[in-house]
């Protein structure tokens, strides 16, 4: 990965450093895109890293170790993920990192002991639409990226979830990510211990498959 300035960083464990206190910086690029929406609740507040953070870069899906001291913009807040600016480049953070950037995790949800089939499967659909693109505010669901949820009983009684989801567009670098998001936030489900999420895209997704309010939340009715 090649730097503005200096020399090339070499990897450190599974990501890559960004040097922000000597202001190196990739040379690729953005094609100097910002992010086109901004949750209304943090748009453009900023915070200071409290540790080195891993995020993921977007939409490459690189991940890349954010420094101690790190200054952040916050541009989008959803489903317990953010989005934030840092130098110039987007970076996903997941919600377990939530700390890093001064907020808190969402909480786990929570069900009684003996919930029906039916009411851990809605709890499952429920944590799907907690889900997020980094760069789109609408959920997964409404976007019309999953195109199956079904439970599976295990011996031990316990639930396995199969999901079954695609992608706006078969190239994006943020496939694994979505796909690891959807896997940890169905297994935070009570009696949930298993996730086989498959990543499919037969048929191939079109903007049909949104729902109604999530298109008109994106202009296109």
């Amino acid at each position: 990965m090649t730097m503005r300035r200096g020399r090339l960083m070499q990897p450190r464990r599974d990501a890559f450093k960004i040097n922000v206190r000597t202001s190196l910086r990739f040379d690729q690029s953005l094609n100097g895109r910002e992010c086109p929406h901004r949750h209304p609740m943090y748009s453009d507040q900023t915070a200071t890293l409290t540790r080195d953070v891993v995020g993921t870069l977007i939409p490459a899906g690189t991940k890349v170790e954010l420094p101690e001291g790190a200054e952040a913009t916050i541009t989008q807040a959803l489903g317990g993920s953010y989005t934030v600016q840092v130098q110039g480049h987007l970076f996903r953070i997941e919600g377990k990192d939530a700390d890093a950037i001064g907020r808190q995790a969402d909480a786990v949800p929570e069900l009684p002991a003996d919930a029906s089939e039916a009411e851990v499967e809605a709890a499952v659909w429920t944590q799907l639409k907690t889900c997020y693109d980094p760069e789109i505010p609408i959920n997964i669901v409404d976007l019309g990226l999953i195109y199956e949820c079904r439970l599976e009983p295990n011996e031990d009684k316990s639930w396995k979830a199969r999901v079954r989801m695609t992608l706006t567009a078969p190239g994006c670098g943020m496939g694994e990510v979505l796909v690891a998001d959807v896997r940890d936030k169905a297994v935070r489900v009570p009696g949930v211990t298993e996730a086989d999420v498959e990543l499919v895209f037969d048929p191939p997704w079109t903007r049909d498959m949104m729902s109604e309010e999530a298109q008109l939340q994106a202009g296109f009715m």
